[in-house]
């Protein structure tokens, strides 16, 4: 065994250890953790420590198609959020629809992992994007390979819900600062979400955030004014509990043609 493959079983060894520390603490599925945690994660997660991106996993957020969100301490107490897309079981059904057209991706090979990390880097990139023109979103922190390591949008003894989990104090607001943001990515961003909806915004101290931008596209894709009415539909549908009626084919149009 090389030096090197002997550091590596080390490190995984040590990595495991603060795995089972997690599972102990959390109750998460030692199963769920053996899907997320494969060996090649295991060793970027290692190389992000090393790096004081940030010391500790601590525990999980949540639990999606594609990958799973942990909370991550640093040092300083500081919290991150830490996305791992699944290599080994990730469900991309629809991944072509959301790669294979975006120019800034035209070279990727189609292997399942190569996928995996363009989406990583795909969703950093499109955070970068949010951040530049202040629409509010985790913001972007690192990323390498399957991990992307962004903000973490909460408290300290809980993350931030989702809009569909909150009953809102003032929705039309919320609904006005949503459709804002939707506008402020067509126009200034170049970029459309692709699948927003109240499943990927975040509601904290008020306020929405924007996430799961791994999907967003540039504006310049096949698709992306039919993915830009379609957001606008989900949004628009969902605040009609809150009995906010609005006309999505006048934002639409709004968006689209600049006025």
């Amino acid at each position: 065994m090389s030096s090197d493959e002997l550091l590596n079983e080390k490190t995984l060894k040590k990595l495991d250890r603060k795995l089972q520390d997690i599972i102990s603490r959390t109750g998460i599925e030692k199963k769920t953790l053996d899907e997320v945690f494969d060996k090649y994660t295991l060793l970027t997660i290692e190389k992000f420590i090393s790096d004081k991106i940030f010391d500790i996993v601590d525990f999980p957020i949540s639990t999606g198609k594609e990958g799973n969100i942990f909370r991550g301490v640093k040092n300083n107490k500081e919290f991150v959020a830490i996305k791992i897309y699944r290599i080994s079981t990730s469900t991309f059904k629809h991944i072509q629809d959301y790669i294979l057209g975006d120019p800034r991706f035209k070279t990727i090979r189609k292997t399942r992992k190569d996928i995996v990390f363009a989406w990583a880097q795909k969703e950093f990139k499109n955070l970068q994007r949010l951040k530049k023109i202040g629409v509010r979103a985790p913001k972007p922190i690192d990323y390498r390979n399957n991990v992307l390591v962004m903000e973490y949008i909460g408290t300290k003894t809980k993350p931030a819900p989702l809009l569909k989990d909150v009953t809102l104090i003032d929705p039309k607001k919320i609904f006005e600062e949503i459709i804002d943001f939707i506008s402020k990515m067509y126009k200034e961003a170049e970029l459309v979400h692709g699948d927003i909806s109240a499943f990927n915004v975040l509601i904290h101290k008020n306020k929405p955030y924007i996430i799961d931008l791994g999907q967003g596209i540039l504006t310049e894709h096949p698709n992306a004014l039919d993915f830009l009415k379609r957001d606008i539909n989900n949004i628009v549908r969902y605040f009609k509990k809150y009995n906010i009626q609005a006309d999505e084919n006048k934002i639409y149009k709004k968006i689209v043609n600049n006025n």
